[in-house]
């Protein structure tokens, strides 16, 4: 059986103890790797590796690093077919959705390629006599990444790029349910010309990542996952003293007004419901039908769901693949099951999915819940998979209030006709990122991602210039040339 090793210092390199957690492959269920699970020692070579390294490469020049993104960038586009071939392995979802998966965290290489730009400081002269000021930007240092299962490639792109093109070495501990890509994408840095130490991988579990979250060597940790692991990196790393990004989960709604195209709107919902199994941070999870849109929008929806293919991840007739483990397929099942037990309409029911040829594999299929109110477990949690639950409301003050009451505020749509609705809808939620007839709304690249309330713990968001912020600091220099006396008074600007 394969076993996937750390890379350190620029090589693979295997672990200081033999735990391993299995891989596998999700439309199989059979077990196809196995993954080395780090110990703190091994999370301290990475960051001794990284803290040498980052001697010569936070005196880089701009044009060092720049020249090593456009390189990568390059690499990324060679290697988008196998890259997608490995996510969809490993993750299960289809291998087109992974392939926009590399294209999406491709754009923030792209971003990175401009660093220049991003990084320029500003110029005052004169600001008093002969006294000019000007400001700068440096590189933290070692930084650290952790990063969720669901999109193994693009998350992690979303924080090293901008991390190393501003003059940082990195650590990466990505989700040990999916590992390779993280290890492909190693390579293909060190194939950019990265030198080596620049970028590490280390791969474990909370023994992992208690030590990136406790280790001093480390100056920022970024996160991405549930909301509750969000709030305990957040407070163990602030606690030593590190900055941090973490972005929690979510419960994203979209509002579909009688005056919307409820063929496009139930089109896009769909997309955005099941794609990927639903396991996105950004999948639309909640459907607020308003007024005479709901038992229309049901059935278009009911149809729709009937028609998704669900499959292997490597079969091109595949909408959507499985689940990334059986745990989460088991954890899904029981989400419908107390759906309906609370009251919902189960319309659409996806807990008896079989696919021929891949019994063992760990589906799901779309399953569609009508009549769901606020105070049921449908609503309340984050499922997490191809579950769509319909709320009914009279009014979009009404789908307002029932977002904004909503601890999460990640990302959220409406589907309308209207601009005033739609001015208003975008003005008066409590959300972080809004799609307007767009059902899953995740910026560009020189754009900052990230939600409001328990969607984003702390006030960091993550890449696009909020990037460059979180993993550099600001210097201000005051400079005089001095030609005459020294004065005892208080300097002013006269």
């Amino acid at each position: 059986m394969d076993t996937i090793e750390h890379w350190i210092n620029g090589t693979a390199t295997p672990a200081g103890s033999t735990r391993t957690a299995p891989v596998f492959d999700p439309a199989t269920g059979r077990r196809q790797a196995q993954v080395l699970l780090a110990e703190a020692s091994d999370v301290d070579s990475a960051v001794s590796a990284a803290g040498k390294a980052f001697e010569s490469w936070g005196d880089s020049s701009l044009s060092q690093r720049t020249k090593v993104m456009f390189a990568f960038r390059e690499l990324l586009v060679r290697h988008e077919d196998e890259l997608a071939r490995i996510i969809s392995a490993e993750h299960g979802k289809v291998v087109e959705d992974a392939r926009g998966e590399v294209v999406r965290g491709r754009e923030v290489v792209e971003y990175a390629c401009g660093i220049a730009d991003a990084l320029k400081g500003g110029f005052s002269d004169q600001v008093s006599r002969d006294v000019d000021v000007h400001d700068f930007r440096q590189p933290l240092g070692v930084v650290a990444g952790i990063t969720p299962f669901n999109f193994p490639i693009m998350v992690p792109l979303w924080m090293h790029p901008i991390a190393i093109a501003s003059g940082n070495t990195f650590v990466l501990k990505p989700s040990e349910r999916d590992p390779s890509a993280s290890n492909f994408v190693a390579q293909l840095y060190a194939d950019a010309g990265l030198p080596e130490g620049v970028f590490n991988v280390v791969h474990g579990d909370k023994t992992a990542v208690d030590a990136i979250l406790d280790h001093p060597g480390i100056a920022a940790v970024s996160f991405v996952g549930s909301t509750p692991i969000a709030k305990y990196v957040h407070e163990r790393a602030t606690a030593t003293g590190k900055r941090v990004q973490a972005l929690g989960g979510a419960k994203n709604h979209a509002v579909v007004l009688p005056d919307a195209d409820l063929e496009y709107a139930a089109g896009h919902l769909t997309a955005a419901a099941f794609g990927s199994a639903g396991q996105r941070c950004m999948a639309i999870s909640v459907a607020i039908a308003v007024g005479s849109a709901g038992d229309k929008l049901v059935k278009i929806l009911e149809r729709k769901a009937a028609e998704v293919k669900v499959g292997p991840g490597t079969d091109p007739a595949s909408d959507m693949g499985p689940l990334v483990t059986q745990a989460a397929r088991e954890r899904v099942l029981n989400s419908i099951t107390r759906g309906a037990e609370q009251g919902a309409k189960v319309v659409v029911d996806g807990r008896g999915l079989t696919v021929e040829g891949y019994e063992e594999g760990f589906f799901v299929g779309p399953s569609l819940l009508d009549e769901v109110t606020r105070e049921m477990d449908a609503y309340r949690e984050e499922i997490f998979g191809p579950v769509l639950a319909i709320i009914r409301t009279e009014t979009l003050d009404e789908a307002i209030a029932t977002i904004n009451a909503n601890p999460y505020g990640n990302g959220t749509a409406l589907f309308t006709a209207g601009g005033e609705a739609a001015r208003r809808f975008q003005r008066e939620v409590k959300v972080g990122m809004i799609g307007i007839n767009v059902p899953i709304p995740v910026p560009m690249s020189y754009y900052s991602f990230g939600g409001w309330k328990d969607s984003l713990i702390g006030d960091s968001p993550i890449h696009g210039p909020a990037g460059v912020r979180f993993y550099t600091r600001a210097k201000v220099v005051t400079t005089r040339w001095p030609h005459t006396d020294a004065a005892f008074t208080f300097p002013t600007s006269t």
